[in-house]
C-alpha cells in the first residue's frame, strides 16, 4: 500500500519526478508535496482506491501527513469496515 500511496503522490503533486525523495515519514506538508487543495485531491483518491469513507474528522495531520500515516489510516479504516461487514 505505501508503494501505491508514493506513486499516487509523485505522479500527481510532483508530475512523475521524485525531486524530494519521498520517504515513508517525510512531511508531505513541511516538503511541500501537497497542500489544501491537494488534500482534497488525496481524499478522492483514497475514496475511490480503497472504497473508504472518510469524515471531516479523519482531516487531521496525524492521518494525512506521511505515506506511513495514510498506509496506517487506510489500513485501520479498511478493518473497520470489514469489522463492520462481519457484524451483519
Amino acid at each position: 500500500m505505501k508503494n501505491d500511496l508514493r506513486k499516487f503522490l509523485i505522479d500527481t503533486f510532483l508530475f512523475g519526478k521524485d525531486t524530494v525523495n519521498l520517504g515513508d515519514d517525510d512531511s508531505l506538508l513541511e516538503k511541500g508535496i501537497i497542500d489544501s487543495t491537494g488534500v482534497l485531491e488525496l481524499l478522492a483518491f483514497l475514496q475511490r482506491t480503497y472504497g473508504i469513507e472518510i469524515s471531516d474528522g479523519d482531516l487531521t495531520v496525524e492521518n494525512l501527513d506521511s505515506v506511513t500515516n495514510l498506509s496506517t489510516f487506510v489500513t485501520n479504516r479498511l478493518a473497520l469496515v470489514k469489522g463492520q461487514s462481519a457484524c451483519r
